[in-house]
């Protein structure tokens, strides 16, 4: 009789695991691919921010595709970029790029690959844009080249106080030069 006690009990826990441990696992499972579907639905097509600071300054950005950051929802990567920025007493300045990352929070975005800036007759092309209207700087790296209608400079590395347009030029190393090259 015991015996056969023994044996009814493994069945039983064996039915009871088959049945309802391995069907917790496989709910499990879906639950995973759930997750991973909500998530890739974060992209949006045709993005378009437009933002005006305390001082009158406006930033406008597009792009062909934003995707959110799931980590951080005031995060925004953003491909084929193009940023207006209309600083109060001053004229238009436009940005163009492969990539960015838009914070919507302060407004600060980094432009990434084939950046190019144009202000009036100037154009300054580079890799890197780290463009804050929080701390008034602009820094572009990377293969710096800044051209206007009397000169062309090459250089690595280019800040600018966006309100006093104070302007530091210079290279990594300071064996290199800044290259300035005139156009006559």
């Amino acid at each position: 009789m015991g015996f056969f006690l023994i044996i009814i009990l493994i069945i039983v826990t064996y039915f009871i695991y088959s049945n309802f441990l391995k069907k917790k696992d496989a709910i499990k499972i879906n639950s995973n691919s759930l997750e991973e579907r909500s998530f890739s639905s974060n992209t949006i097509k045709d993005v378009s921010y437009l933002s005006r600071d305390t001082k009158g300054n406006e930033y406008i950005i597009n792009a062909s595709t934003g995707e959110i950051d799931i980590n951080n929802s005031d995060v925004i990567y953003l491909t084929n970029v193009r940023a207006e920025i209309n600083l109060k007493n001053s004229n238009k300045v436009v940005i163009t790029s492969k990539y960015g990352k838009y914070n919507t929070k302060n407004f600060d975005t980094i432009f990434s690959k084939n950046v190019i800036i144009n202000y009036l007759a100037n154009k300054i092309t580079g890799e890197y844009l780290d463009f804050s209207l929080e701390r008034n700087l602009m820094v572009i790296s990377k293969n710096i080249v800044y051209t206007n209608p009397e000169n062309i400079l090459l250089a690595d590395v280019l800040e600018m106080n966006i309100q006093t347009k104070d302007t530091k030029i210079f290279m990594y190393e300071d064996s290199k030069k800044v290259k300035v090259k005139s156009k006559n």
